[in-house]
């Protein structure tokens, strides 16, 4: 039995079909039938007896489902829904659609798209005034999960205003630099970031653990004519290595080196691949920092593919077909994937002028988790409107 309403799926090559003997629920792909376990469909339960009202957690222990769990019925409610019977009695209906989103990896979060230097920068720019509108702020959201950065216009120049607007789009993460700290010229400073000279293509604090998922940069003052921000993308970088070296791509990714940050009574070290991956093996961004890692130590070849491929990969960071070049100037804030999205800066001669930006780390989640709330928010909104309209 073919289950194969257009509004199951949004792959045109896949459907959703019944097999007896077992009666078996099946994913059909281009290769064929993949059985979907009866234990990942009681487990996805949808019955309100069972999952919690406001957080949808279930009610039950789902680890102590019988292994051997069996669908023992399986009868058509109507075309996106269907009722299954499982050999521990329990009997529910499925909407189809839920169980084909997530079968088909479908979420309501904006994908990752690679980027390089011709990137629409206009179409990354936001205004901080229209970030109290839902369907505004909806869009800044999307234009950052998309691509990794943004830059705020309009950001009011007062001293710790960068704290408000991370609180906007997430939550600050505290490290030894404070809830925040400043970015201007100290001969004496703990970094070399606060120092006039150019700055390589980096992510930072690659030596901490977590690393921070979201760094935040605002100009107060910019009266110098240097010190342009810099911007790569990662993911576009790597996708160009991994074709160009697979060998020394494989030993990024897969070969631990070392990190490490030294400051009066701090020192922070850990171990971690360049090439960072999610649960699924797909790259995601870099742990990179010529100032701070060590070469592991390897066999000779090893070694010398190694140095080659993070050689290579510097250089495709640097690419100007790669890299975007902007003055942020006074008023905005750029934020940006701490993770995927490497930044630096020119040099700049301080005998021109001031140059002050403010700056601050942030947890990774904040922005998928404020994109979930509009949602909700434009959903309630959508509710409000019909009823309205029904009542007019």
């Amino acid at each position: 039995m073919l289950i194969n309403c257009p509004e199951l799926m949004e792959r045109p090559n896949m459907s959703l079909s019944l097999t007896e003997s077992p009666l078996t629920l099946n994913l059909v792909t281009d290769e064929g039938l993949e059985p979907i376990s009866p234990l990942w469909l009681r487990e996805r339960t949808q019955d309100p007896e069972q999952l919690d009202e406001v957080t949808t957690q279930r009610l039950f222990d789902s680890h102590a489902i019988d292994v051997n769990i069996a669908l023992t019925a399986a009868q058509s409610v109507d075309d996106t829904h269907m009722e299954f019977t499982f050999s521990d009695g329990h009997c529910e209906v499925y909407d189809l659609t839920l169980l084909a989103h997530e079968l088909q990896g479908i979420t309501p979060f904006p994908k990752a798209e690679s980027w390089d230097a011709s990137i629409d920068q206009q179409a990354q720019r936001v205004d901080w005034e229209k970030m109290g509108n839902n369907e505004d702020f909806q869009q800044a959201l999307k234009a950052y999960l998309r691509f990794g950065y943004i830059v705020v216009t309009n950001v009011p120049t007062d001293p710790k205003r960068i704290l408000e607007v991370a609180g906007h789009f997430g939550y600050v993460k505290d490290t030894n630099f404070g809830s925040y700290f400043e970015v201007y010229s100290r001969p004496a400073g703990n970094d070399l970031a606060y120092r006039s000279v150019a700055l390589g293509p980096h992510t930072d604090n690659p030596y901490r653990d977590p690393v921070p998922g979201i760094q935040m940069l605002h100009c107060l003052v910019n009266e110098t004519t240097g010190g342009l921000s810099t911007l790569v993308d990662s993911l576009n970088a790597l996708k160009q290595l991994k074709q160009e070296m697979p060998q020394g791509y494989e030993l990024l990714r897969t070969t631990p080196v070392g990190f490490r940050f030294l400051d009066d009574g701090t020192e922070l070290t850990t171990r971690r691949c360049v090439i960072r991956e999610n649960g699924d093996g797909e790259p995601i961004g870099v742990n990179y920092s010529p100032r701070l890692d060590s070469l592991p130590h390897m066999s000779l070849e090893n070694t010398r593919q190694y140095h080659q491929a993070r050689q290579r990969l510097g250089q495709l960071f640097q690419h100007p077909d790669n890299e975007i070049r902007f003055q942020l100037e006074s008023g905005e804030l750029m934020m940006f994937d701490n993770t995927r999205v490497l930044h630096g800066r020119t040099a700049f001669d301080t005998n021109e002028g001031h140059r002050h930006l403010q700056g601050c780390y942030m947890h990774g989640d904040g922005p998928r988790e404020r994109f979930a709330t509009t949602l909700m928010h434009q959903r309630q909104a959508q509710a409000q409107q019909e009823n309205r309209e029904e009542m007019a």
